[in-house]
């Protein structure tokens, strides 16, 4: 099934879903901001504003109690609550960071 989300994020980069599919995460390269979206009523939930000048790369945390957000323009990483929709810290990144992936070890 295929189907469109009408988010109006100006610089629409990434879009990712919560591990539940309850929401959708759209990040915006020309705003400090993700759109949250519930998935099921396709309206938006939040602009959630992550700091810095633009956001980008999205990963949710496998459990589905965090979600990372790359900043790229200023340097770090924001984490989100999935819980209250709310930023609850950073991660000082280095130089641009943008596709963030999971690593386990064996």
């Amino acid at each position: 099934m295929t189907d469109t989300l009408a988010v109006n994020v100006n610089g629409a980069n990434r879009l990712k879903f919560t591990p539940d599919g309850k929401y959708v995460f759209v990040s915006s390269l020309g705003r400090p901001e993700v759109a949250i979206v519930d998935a099921a009523a396709k309206g938006d939930v939040k602009r959630l504003k992550t700091g810095g000048s633009g956001a980008a790369g999205i990963q949710m945390q496998p459990d589905g109690t965090r979600v990372y957000v790359a900043c790229t323009p200023d340097n770090f990483v924001a984490i989100v609550d999935l819980k209250t929709l709310e930023v609850t810290g950073r991660i000082e990144a280095g130089r641009q960071p943008d596709g963030l992936a999971w690593v386990t070890r064996r």
